[in-house]
């Protein structure tokens, strides 16, 4: 084992109770292990200063002056010869495991399916039953006004699982069958929750729904690779590996399709949060400028959906909230995402991010990135609300996901 300066990944961490002692359970969201790692929580500090700049002893000489912690004798070094097995440490071994798994992902015949069982039944049949359930259980579609109604050209859906979200899924895909099934191409912006700062993270892996294989539009993926860079669009590729928020959206646009494929372009949006933070602008970032040049007139030969592949706020405890959300707290939720909104069915990009970005994105607004990237590629659009819920997101009912569909002409 190599770690004399041991660096933590970014992992997943979820605060436990283990033999009624507070642990942190660590385990790695790129999946290259299924080892998880506990860790007593009062040793929290000493994941903190595994940033690379330490070797072991000054580990513990730095755990002992800052939080006043004194390890056992062989405790640091068990921890960092776990912590190294799981591939949980920024070093070789872990790159080494890494290029393996992109190796692997890019050798198979299609991205497999990695909710099957999960939010839906893997098989055709019991997904078709499904998906069609919720559309059933729907009140009567409004009539469309009179008049020839300019076509959809893109879609706000959720991505969250379907028990949850279901009827809201229901009525921004039956709103937009016909487009769906009209399309002869459909992007797909997904939110890259594991995705590095306003990264557009792509694949030219094809997606797999219960009902076949959408093919990725290769040529296409060359030409915004060509022009934003193949490190800057392929260093988290990873990601589309076990990232749901596509798959959710691809197996609805298989459904309202009959099974028929459709060439996709799947792009995973990284995180908005330095642009929240006031560095710079969306609206000035090149690399977006770039893919919108590119983009806008393969869209404009052809009948194309695009799809952001998103939810709305996090409120709650289960999101980190010191309080819970009541009666009123979700009365003020929904009247924010009603502004929310509002700007999304005008087609205003800016506003939508302006809204988020002052109110320093406190309500953790996951599909602000896909949403935002929507508006920008499609340009002068207007649009109607089609469904929203506020899902429940722990056992108390005291945190909430909102969501939302829209369809925008």
């Amino acid at each position: 084992m190599t770690n004399e300066n041991p660096k933590l990944r970014a992992v997943n961490v979820h605060p436990i109770q283990h033999e009624n002692q507070p642990m942190l359970l660590l385990d790695d969201p790129l999946h290259l292990s299924d080892t998880s790692i506990a860790v007593p929580r009062p040793l929290a500090a000493l994941l903190m200063l595994m940033d690379g700049t330490r070797d072991a002893s000054r580990l513990e000489a730095a755990l002992q002056v800052q939080a006043g912690v004194r390890l056992a004798p062989g405790l640091l070094e068990q921890l960092l010869a776990g912590l190294d097995a799981a591939f949980l440490l920024d070093n070789e071994r872990f790159r080494q495991a890494r290029a393996a798994a992109v190796e692997a992902y890019r050798a198979a015949p299609f991205r497999p399916l990695t909710l099957d069982g999960a939010s839906f039944d893997g098989c055709a049949e019991m997904t078709s039953a499904q998906l069609q359930g919720y559309i059933d259980a729907l009140p009567p579609a409004p009539a469309e006004p009179e008049g020839e109604a300019a076509p959809i050209r893109g879609v706000i859906s959720p991505h969250i699982d379907y028990q949850r979200g279901g009827p809201v899924y229901a009525e921004v895909w039956r709103a937009a069958a016909e487009a769906a099934r009209q399309a002869e191409l459909v992007i797909i912006l997904g939110t890259d929750h594991r995705g590095g700062e306003a990264t557009l993270t792509l694949t030219r892996q094809s997606y797999a729904t219960p009902f076949g294989v959408l093919p990725t539009e290769q040529s296409l993926v060359d030409d915004l690779a060509g022009a934003l860079g193949d490190e800057a669009v392929y260093g988290e590729e990873l990601n589309h590996r076990q990232e749901h928020s596509i798959e959710l959206a691809a197996v609805w646009l298989h459904l309202m399709r009959g099974g028929e494929a459709v060439p996709l372009l799947p792009i995973l949006c990284g995180s908005f949060g330095a642009f929240v933070a006031g560095q710079g602008q969306p609206a000035d970032h090149e690399p977006f400028a770039r893919a919108v040049e590119v983009l806008q007139p393969a869209m404009a030969g052809r009948r194309t959906l695009v799809v952001a592949a998103a939810d709305l706020a996090h409120i709650g405890p289960a999101f980190g909230d010191r309080h819970g959300v009541d009666f009123i707290g979700r009365a003020q939720q929904r009247n924010a995402d009603e502004r929310l909104m509002a700007s999304i069915c005008a087609g205003d990009a800016e506003s939508f991010f302006a809204q988020i970005r002052d109110e320093g994105d406190r309500r953790h607004v996951c599909g602000l990135p896909p949403i935002y990237l929507t508006l920008r590629l499609l340009g002068e659009v207007q649009g109607h609300q089609a469904g929203y819920a506020l899902c429940p997101a722990d056992p108390q009912g005291l945190s909430f996901v909102s969501i939302a569909g829209a369809v925008l002409r």
